[in-house]
C-alpha cells in the first residue's frame, strides 16, 4: 500500500506547521508582555542584533560578530552584482566548489542550496535575485544545533538544549534505483519531491549493495534532517566550550549556534569545527522534534519552547534594565513584520521551483 506523505504529516505531530507550536502559547507571551509593561519587550534580547534577530537580520552581519577562525569563509553577493564581476571576485577570494549559497535574509532554510559548477551558480543568482551568502563548504560530516543563554553581564551561561542533525540517507541493494531506495525509506518518501529534484539524474541508477547515498547535506528540517535530542550531551565542559566563544559576541545573549563538526571530543577541545548560524530569537530548541525520544511529545515541546520565552523574557528585561537599551516601537516593528511576511512569501514560492 502506498503511504501518503500529506497523511503521515497530518498524523505526525513532529511535522507540523510552526504556527501549531506558537498560537497555544500566546496567552504566556501577552502575560509577560503585561508584566514587563511592554508589549515587544523582548525584542531587545540581543542587542548586537537587528530586532534581536526575528529573522529580518543579514545573516552574513550577525556571522561578522564571530571571530574569522569560527565560521566559513563567506562572501555576500548583492541582487545587483555582475555575473563576471561575480566570477572574477569567486576566484580571487579562493573558493572552490562546491560551495552553499543561501539568501542573506533566509527563513527555515529556503534556498539553502549546494551549488556544484559555475553554470548552477549563475542559475541561482539569476532566479532567486536576493542578496545571497556564498559560504565555502565544510567538510566535516557532523552537524549539531547548541542553544545557549547567558544574563548580561555575567561570564557564565548555560546549555538548554542539544540538537544532533542526521542527514537522511538511504542504502543501495543492488536491485532498486534510488527512487525506490527512497520510495521505500519510512522517512526520506516524506522529501520526495525535493530529493526528485536534488539527484534529478540519478533517481533512476541502482547502487551497489551497501553503498550510502546521502540525499541532502543541508541541517534543516525542511531538508528532510532528522533532528535527534541531545540534551545527555550537556554539561559542564560544553558549557564552557560554549561560554568561550559566546563571551566573544558583543550583544548576543540568546539564541542558537549552528555548527558543524569533526568529532565531539574535538569540539570540546575547540578544534575542528566551524559555527555556519548564529541565530537569535527566531531560534527553536530543536531537540523538541525528536519524536523517538522517551520524553518526547507536542505538549513537552510546547513546555519546552514556553520555557525558552521565559528565559529570554528575563534577558530583555536585564538588558533594559541594565544596559538602558529602550524597548523598540510598535509600528516601526510591525512594518518590520509585514516585510519578513511578504519576503518570506517570495523565498517559499522560489523554493517550491527547480532552481
Amino acid at each position: 500500500m502506498k503511504r501518503n506523505p500529506a497523511f503521515v504529516r497530518l498524523t505526525q505531530w513532529e511535522h507540523w506547521p510552526a504556527f501549531v507550536y506558537y498560537i497555544p502559547l500566546l496567552p504566556f507571551f501577552f502575560i509577560r508582555s503585561l508584566k514587563a509593561g511592554h508589549i515587544i519587550f523582548f525584542f531587545i534580547a540581543n542587542p548586537g542584533l537587528l530586532y534581536s534577530g526575528n529573522g529580518t537580520e543579514s545573516k552574513y552581519k550577525t556571522l561578522g560578530l564571530l571571530p574569522e577562525a569560527l565560521k566559513p569563509k563567506s562572501w555576500l553577493v548583492s541582487k545587483s552584482a555582475n555575473f563576471d564581476k561575480v566570477i572574477e571576485k569567486f576566484e580571487a577570494l579562493g573558493f572552490q566548489f562546491p560551495v552553499i549559497v543561501k539568501p542573506d535574509i533566509g527563513f527555515r532554510g529556503y534556498l539553502v542550496k549546494k551549488i556544484n559548477e559555475m553554470d548552477q551558480l549563475k542559475s541561482y543568482l539569476k532566479k532567486v535575485n536576493e542578496d545571497i551568502i556564498i559560504q565555502e563548504f565544510v567538510p566535516y560530516e557532523k552537524e549539531l544545533g547548541i542553544f545557549y543563554h547567558r544574563f548580561p553581564g555575567e561570564a557564565r551561561g548555560k546549555v538548554t538544549s542539544i540538537t544532533i542533525k542526521k542527514f537522511i540517507q538511504v542504502i543501495g541493494d543492488g536491485q532498486n534505483n534510488l527512487s525506490r531506495l527512497i520510495q521505500k525509506d519510512e522517512r526520506a518518501f516524506l522529501y520526495y519531491d525535493l530529493f526528485e529534484k536534488i539527484h534529478k539524474e540519478k533517481m533512476s541508477f541502482v547502487y551497489p549493495k551497501g553503498e550510502i547515498i546521502t540525499l541532502s547535506v543541508i541541517g534543516n528540517h525542511s531538508k528532510g534532517t532528522q533532528f535527534i535530542n541531545g540534551n545527555h550531551l550537556i554539561d559542564l565542559k560544553l558549557e564552557s566550550f560554549a561560554d568561550s566563544i559566546c563571551n566573544k559576541i558583543e550583544g548576543w545573549y540568546y539564541g542558537r549556534l549552528d555548527i558543524k563538526y569533526e568529532s565531539f571530543e574535538k569540539l570540546l577541545e575547540g578544534e575542528s569545527f566551524k559555527i555556519l548560524e548564529m541565530n537569535g530569537i527566531i531560534s527553536e530548541p530543536t531537540h523538541i522534534y525528536d519524536a523517538s525520544h522517551e520524553d518526547a511529545g507536542f505538549f513537552s515541546a510546547l513546555k519546552s519552547i514556553n520555557e525558552h520565552w521565559r528565559i529570554m523574557g528575563k534577558i530583555a528585561q536585564k538588558v533594559h534594565r541594565d544596559q538602558g537599551v529602550p524597548y523598540p516601537k510598535v509600528f516601526p516593528l510591525i512594518r518590520n513584520l509585514l516585510w519578513l511576511r511578504s519576503h518570506t512569501k517570495k523565498l517559499k514560492k522560489l523554493n517550491a521551483i527547480e532552481l
